[in-house]
């Protein structure tokens, strides 16, 4: 059975002096129409694409001399804006775009031809050559289908047209093994697959970006314009940077592993709103790091190599002794990042310890339970109980294997209980 994995292939784009014109003068009117929809969106409160589209759409075209389809890509994309922040939880605000950009659909507004990408902008086509380096097995698999993509300049002229490809991969049915992963700050990813344990540690990202941090607050401080437009660079630089991180552990971990795993991992939705009741000091690095980003990059990585990632219920993942089932809050010492379970005396790192109870989910998760998820045995977390049988926990060897990467991973066997 065939299922459908969609993957945006970032192809840069060599634009001529006249061509590089026209492009940043369609994105300039293009972000323009983006703010009046926006503001329209912002006063009636209206989603509905046919209602929006009927009062906007004529004079968008006469006001920004844009296309057809660019004025209606316009109506859709500041749509899809307001429903993802309204998705994530935000309340109402007016969304303001910025970014030198604008969406171009397939056959109509970009195409591939004769060795060259055709774009199209408010004075016409222009066709220029591209470089699409690394993304050549997306681009030229069989059967693909590109969709709406979006053309990018960049202040150092550089640009680039990210193209979503759709491809059909093998679908994962029935998978062999279970690999539960933990994510955090400390650790990046911590993985245990039964046997071993994979740490990916997350303390020269956190180091980098306490660094950004005060770099930004020491520019925010001067209000100058040189350090308004340093700012911008670096939160670009950083961003760029983040998700290149979250490209090597989700590669890392897909390499690592055969096809034919299941990848569990804790369904983290609302986690913003949990972290922003830590403190003050505290905050920036909790609610802006790139969880979902992670979780992205390895679903769709995982598909194309023939595994299967699945979310389920993070309830008494950290409080939960694999060994025992006992569901005790307070066996968690999280200043010292480890685990000693009130009940069994148990005793292994935190973080370790959550990846192993996400494995034990995927197991369930093998037998039919379609949502896993961790009891209390009175349905209360710190009963002192013991809720589920133990998992097969031995001894590991002295001594601990370390793999030099970037980020740096370490690997163990199984810790040794005290």
């Amino acid at each position: 059975m065939k299922e459908k994995v969609t993957v945006t292939a970032k192809v840069q784009v060599y634009l001529g002096e006249e061509e590089r014109k026209q492009v940043v003068a369609t994105g300039c009117l293009y972000r323009m129409a983006c703010n009046e929809v926006s503001k329209y969106l912002f006063d009636s409160d209206c989603m509905n694409f046919y209602e929006v589209n009927g009062a906007l759409y004529h004079s968008l075209r006469e006001k920004y001399g844009l296309k057809s389809q660019m004025s209606q890509s316009v109506i859709k994309t500041v749509i899809a804006k307001y429903r993802t922040v309204k998705g994530n939880g935000h309340g109402k605000r007016l969304i303001e775009f910025k970014a030198n950009r604008y969406d171009l659909v397939h056959g109509r507004d970009w195409s591939f031809t004769d060795g060259l990408v055709s774009i199209n902008t408010v004075k016409g086509r222009v066709k220029v050559p591209f470089e699409a380096q690394g993304m050549e097995k997306y681009l030229d698999a069989p059967d693909c289908k590109y969709g709406t993509a979006t053309i990018v300049v960049h202040r150092d002229g550089k640009a680039f047209l990210h193209v979503p490809v759709t491809l059909e991969v093998e679908k994962v049915d029935s998978p062999s093994t279970v690999v539960g992963i933990d994510r955090g700050i400390r650790k990046l990813a911590v993985a245990y697959d039964g046997k071993k344990t994979t740490m990916y540690s997350g303390n020269a990202v956190k180091n980098r970006r306490a660094h950004f941090s005060r770099l930004r607050k020491e520019l925010q401080q001067r209000q100058t314009p040189s350090a308004r437009r340093r700012l911008k660079a670096i939160g670009t630089r950083e961003n760029s940077w983040m998700r290149d991180v979250n490209h090597c552990v989700s590669k890392a971990l897909v390499e690592s592993n055969p096809s034919g795993i299941l990848f569990v991992l804790e369904d983290l939705k609302g986690i913003r709103g949990a972290t922003e009741r830590v403190r003050a000091k505290d905050r920036y690095v909790s609610v802006s790091w790139a969880y979902y980003d992670l979780e992205q990059k390895l679903t769709y990585k995982a598909v194309l190599a023939g595994q299967k990632v699945v979310k389920v219920d993070p309830k008494y993942t950290s409080q939960r002794c694999p060994v025992c089932g006992c569901v005790d809050k307070h066996s968690r010492d999280k200043s010292n990042h480890v685990y000693k379970c009130s009940h069994c005396g148990y005793q292994s790192n935190d973080d370790r310890i959550a990846a192993m109870n996400l494995y034990q989910l995927g197991l369930e998760y093998l037998k039919g339970t379609e949502h896993p998820r961790i009891q209390s045995p009175s349905g209360k977390p710190g009963d002192g109980g013991c809720s589920q049988s133990p998992c097969d926990v031995t001894p590991r060897p002295k001594g601990r294997k370390k793999v030099g990467a970037q980020p740096s991973v370490r690997t163990t066997g199984q810790s040794q209980a005290h």
